[in-house]
């Protein structure tokens, strides 16, 4: 199970790991939207968030006269990419591989059945975990190079869409 930890990065450079009941702990107002009053170690300050893109989790906050770019990460994402993926990011390919070394446990579909974006194609065990691994677009199944209970590598060509 993934654990609500996240890493703060501050500028590209200052790194901070907290725990989601750190953040909870945190004495802040919101005033208004996008502005807040924060009371950090018996000062208080005052912080806007002039920009935000909410998808890739990077916010610029402007605290005084200073302007700080904050990019937040969890550990969800960082195994996302540990898998060879981008969160976000979108797949017209039409090759699967395995995102990691497993077991391939459960392949849901044959040669020639029609997937839609998003279908799950096949069950890959990987650290204990079950991952599904899905159709990134929608196509006809072309080749199926594994079978079930077989083990894979990261990056072996497991299927091939049309």
């Amino acid at each position: 199970m993934i654990s609500s930890a996240f890493k703060v990065k501050v500028n590209g450079q200052e790194e901070i790991s907290l725990q989601e009941d750190q953040i909870g702990d945190m004495n802040n107002i919101k005033i208004t939207d996008g502005t807040y009053h924060i009371l950090q170690e018996k000062k208080s300050y005052f912080a806007k968030i002039s920009q935000k893109d909410f998808n890739n989790r990077s916010y610029e906050i402007r605290i005084g006269s200073n302007t700080y770019h904050v990019n937040i990460e969890t550990e969800l994402d960082e195994l996302i990419q540990s898998m060879g993926y981008r969160l976000g990011s979108e797949q017209a390919t039409d090759t699967i591989k395995a995102p990691m070394p497993g077991i391939i446990l459960d392949v849901r579909i044959k040669q020639g059945d029609s997937v839609k974006k998003g279908d799950t194609l096949l069950i890959l065990e990987a650290m204990k975990m079950e991952n599904a691994i899905l159709s990134p677009k929608d196509g006809v199944v072309k080749q199926i190079l594994s079978k079930t209970g077989e083990t894979v590598d990261k990056n072996k060509l497991l299927i091939e869409l049309e």
